[in-house]
């Protein structure tokens, strides 16, 4: 597994969470109980630092990173799809990050909310509770996602994520 100190900074794993051999976290980074980061993901807490909750999951490919004055915060029960770069932005628990987006300095994603696939939310933007942010650059769409849209693939990752730390097994 590809877990490096960077200084005096050490990343924090809870001892639940599945962190694929192949992802790589460096730095200031905390990992909450039955989070999953996937293949090719990149947690790069180089100058400040980044947050995962509990029970999310950060899809293959993604890049979370952050900047000196604001850390990168996923909260509890959130979906960070695959190919997702987040840099110094906040998402709060129960949202949904789609295949591809982008999230931005100081951009906030409130409870129970939708980021599209491929949008770009850009620095400083604050998507609603209950609300998408669809498109390049992100337009708003507010009270258009039910409270728990999420529960099931949030489920789906926790549970796929403990039966890869019980039986994955290189053979090569």
């Amino acid at each position: 597994m590809a877990i490096y100190a960077l200084g005096e900074f050490v990343p924090r794993i809870h001892p639940d969470a599945f962190v694929h051999p192949e992802a790589t976290i460096i730095g200031n980074v905390e990992i909450g109980a039955f989070s999953s980061i996937w293949p090719g993901a990149v947690l790069r807490g180089d100058s400040g630092l980044i947050s995962i909750g509990t029970h999310t999951s950060i899809q293959d490919g993604s890049v979370i990173h952050c900047i000196p004055m604001q850390p990168t915060s996923v909260g509890d029960r959130c979906v960070v799809g695959h190919i997702v770069h987040l840099e110094g932005c906040t998402i709060h628990s129960d949202s949904l990050v789609g295949n591809g987006s982008v999230v931005l300095h100081y951009a906030v994603i409130e409870p129970h909310s939708l980021v599209g696939s491929n949008a770009v939310v850009p620095n400083n933007m604050v998507v609603p509770s209950l609300s998408m942010a669809l498109g390049v650059p992100a337009k708003i769409r507010e009270n258009t996602v039910v409270e728990g849209f999420n529960a099931l693939a949030v489920e789906s990752y926790v549970q796929n994520g403990q039966r890869y730390k019980r039986e994955m097994r290189r053979i090569d």
